[in-house]
Formats: C-alpha cells, structure tokens, sequence
C-alpha cells in the first residue's frame, strides 16, 4: 500500500448503489471537493447534497468510461463482478465496498483540520479499527493545526514570490507557530 492524498477537486467520480454505505462514500467523495455521479437500481437513502447527477437503473457494461474513481456499493456479487472487471480494464481506481480483496483503493478514517488532514489505514482489514486509531490521534492533536498550516502556506508563497527556495527545514518554525496550541 502506498498512501496518497489525491486531489479530486472537480474530478468526475461513481458511485454505484445509494443504500447506506453507498451514501456515506458519496458524502466523503463530496467533502474531498469530488463531483459525483450515482448510479442506482433504487435509492434506499436519501441523495447527498452536492451529487452532479443521479440514475436512477441497473449498472450497464460502459458506465464506468470517464470516470477516475469508482465506488461499487451494490452489495450483489455478480454485478460487482462485471464492475471489478470493467475498472480493471479502463485502469480505473476501484473501491468495491466491504470486499477489500477486490479493491485497488482503500478509503481510510479521516481526521482535519483546515488543510491539515490524518489520515489512518488499515488497508482494508477492519474499518472500525482504522477509526479507533484516527479518534486516539484525534484526541492527542490540538485543534488550530489549520491556522498553522495557513500561515505556512503564506510564509513559503511569499519566499517563492521572491524567487527564493523553501527547501529547508521548518521544524523550528513549527515548533513557534505550534507552542501556543
């Protein structure tokens, strides 16, 4: 597993089957700046604010061209079989809910603060354990880190406006704008 932070602001992403889980990965795509589409045979739970499109019908053989991500929450093994080999063959990331074996992406237990986000795997081997880690760092971090990272961005934006590197090393920088928290 190699953890990434991926930038899906704008992105077209699927998510397949709007029951609970489906609509809980719909919502934490949309709060990564995602513009999701939903397929579904039925909506079991209500539309997420924010969603691009919705329809309403049985996955077909093509929905996944354009997409960068995918989300397959229909919890029906032979339709997640046509799915798993339709990403497999367009390169597409895939998320099969609760089938990590199946997956080529793991969605983890996210903590934030501003742009300041943790995030924890457990590479699909037990979500509920993923969120017991992310609450006990949660718990141990002060909040403002945020603020923090804010004022960084600002201070390295004003040394590349003035031509200069921010290859360095910040830690004592950190450490100032940290002590206060």
């Amino acid at each position: 597993m190699l953890p990434l932070a991926l930038d899906l602001s704008g992105r077209d992403v699927l998510v397949i089957g709007l029951g609970r889980v489906g609509r809980h990965k719909a919502c934490q795509l949309l709060a990564a700046g995602a513009r999701v589409h939903v397929i579904s045979e039925g909506l079991i739970a209500e539309v997420p604010a924010g969603v691009a499109s919705v329809q309403v019908r049985a996955y077909r053989p093509g929905d996944l061209e354009g997409y960068l991500l995918v989300v397959s929450a229909t919890g029906r093994g032979g339709v997640n079989d046509q799915i798993v080999a339709e990403a497999h063959q367009r390169h597409v990331l895939l998320n099969v809910v609760d089938d990590p074996a199946r997956c080529n992406f793991y969605f983890t237990s996210v903590y934030r603060d501003g742009d300041v986000t943790v995030s924890v795997s457990s590479s699909g081997a037990s979500p509920s354990l993923a969120q017991w880690v992310r609450r006990r760092v949660q718990e141990m971090l002060p909040p403002g880190l945020g603020a923090v990272a804010s004022t960084l961005r600002a201070e390295r934006a004003e040394l590349h406006a003035r031509g200069q590197s921010t290859e360095r090393d910040w830690s004592r920088r950190v450490e100032e704008l940290t002590r206060d928290l």
